[in-house]
């Protein structure tokens, strides 16, 4: 079956970094286009970046432009998102989203404060 596995999440300064992890396993990762999400309590999934199958045409929301970095490595069956400058906004539970939606990791969860 379908599994997502994000990591990497934690407690942050605003202005710090933090690389997110999402290993899949159980569909041909390299034919799937990916995406990062995330919500916060009370608010709807945001998307915040995505990625085709062959690792180009990243695209991302206002909100992460210029700060995340949305990447894959195919033959290790993962996707990053390399967050810089990272704002209190930022705080929310991150997933990997196979497709757009067809499926979703556990999430880790990124919260930025000082």
């Amino acid at each position: 079956q379908v599994q997502l596995v994000e990591s990497g999440g934690g407690l942050v300064q605003p202005g710090g970094s933090l690389r997110l992890a999402c290993v899949a396993s159980g569909f041909p990762f390299s034919l799937y286009f990916m995406r990062w999400v995330r919500q916060t309590p009370g608010e709807e999934i945001e998307w915040v970046a995505s990625i085709n199958s062959n690792g180009g045409g990243q695209s991302y929301a206002p909100s992460a432009e210029g700060r995340f970095t949305i990447s894959r490595d195919n033959a290790k069956n993962t996707l990053y998102l390399q967050m810089d400058n990272l704002k209190p906004e930022d705080t929310a539970v991150y997933y990997c989203e196979k497709g757009v939606a067809l499926d979703r990791g556990q999430g880790t969860r990124v919260t930025v404060s000082s």
